[in-house]
């Protein structure tokens, strides 16, 4: 054999005993999931992670909100761009990072990065878990150097799992708002733009009823027929309030999504699906990255409460 292929073949050998300990490491991080989840997603360990949203997240959470269309309009496009053979135009498209990391979010990824993964993170060297996974087989030993930041791949990667979390912050806000509407109202609001009109007239209502001349009872008996109408000034001012309410309670709503979603496995297959994300671009140099499906369903609910409005005007 000569020199040249007998230097492939061993290339060819040291590369699958690279790929041999890389999917060993990525098997020992699935194994770690479950506690990772139960150690952090508890309503508990939630509370720790929302220390983080006292400050500068509780405004970047309306933020996000007015972000997330165009976020999501930001993928479709590149879904578009790829199906349209316009690949520069997709990859561009997809990298572009729209939403605005909270502390939240900053705190979740290092937990990923320093406990689950076991990875060095930006300017901190820290331990290297799939760096020694690799280093113990002895084909690759003398060949790996340790350490060293992750990819900026992996940083997208990461960067689509956190923000999941604004999507579901915003699915939780919607489904408040809803459960509100039900039990005050017994209507059904999945956001501000039902809730706020509806509430107006609630309140327009009340208010007419306790200054009837006859009397609070004949009053609730006159506007049972004609219902009293809410000013477009209390409507709009209602409205605007709970917009600004949703958008505070959206900045801490994982302390209640959070012990939800580890209750349904969601937190679980979220995670299962980043590692499974890492290990496709690790070993196989390609892939699609995180996809984050929560950011559609949420505006599934935008959607519908925009309809609904609609049709009350």
């Amino acid at each position: 054999m000569s020199q040249g292929g007998a230097d492939e073949t061993e290339r060819a050998e040291i590369r699958a005993a690279v790929v041999a300990a890389a999917r060993r490491y990525f098997a020992d991080r699935r194994g770690r999931v479950d506690p990772f989840v139960d150690r952090w997603f508890t309503f508990r360990g939630s509370l720790r992670l929302h220390r983080a949203a006292f400050g500068w997240d509780i405004a970047r959470a309306p933020a996000n909100i007015a972000l997330a269309p165009v976020h999501v309009g930001a993928r479709l496009a590149a879904a578009g761009a790829r199906a349209a053979g316009r690949r520069r135009t997709a990859e561009w498209l997809g990298a572009r990072q729209v939403m605005l990391e909270t502390d939240v979010m900053r705190r979740v990824r290092a937990l990923i990065l320093a406990e689950l993964l076991e990875l060095p993170s930006g300017a901190e060297s820290g331990a290297d878990a799939l760096a020694e996974t690799i280093a113990r087989d002895p084909s690759v030993r003398q060949l790996l150097a340790a350490g060293g930041a992750p990819s900026a791949k992996l940083d997208k990667i990461l960067a689509a799992y956190a923000g999941t979390r604004s999507a579901v912050a915003e699915m939780t806000t919607a489904l408040a708002t809803l459960g509100a509407g039900a039990a005050a109202l017994h209507q059904l609001t999945p956001g501000a733009l039902t809730l706020g009109p509806a509430l107006a007239a609630a309140m327009a209502q009340s208010a007419a009823i306790s200054a009837f001349p006859l009397g609070a009872a004949a009053g609730s008996v006159w506007y049972g027929f004609m219902p009293a109408a809410a000013s477009p000034a209390l409507v709009a001012g209602t409205t605007a309030g709970l917009m600004g309410g949703a958008a505070v309670f959206a900045a801490f709503a994982g302390v209640l999504a959070d012990p939800a979603q580890r209750a349904l496995g969601l937190h679980r297959r979220r995670l299962l699906r980043l590692i499974d994300a890492m290990e496709q671009e690790f070993v196989e140099g390609r892939g699609g990255g995180f996809a984050a499906r929560e950011h559609y369903v949420a505006r599934l609910f935008d959607l519908l409460d925009a309809g609904m409005g609609a049709m009350r005007l």
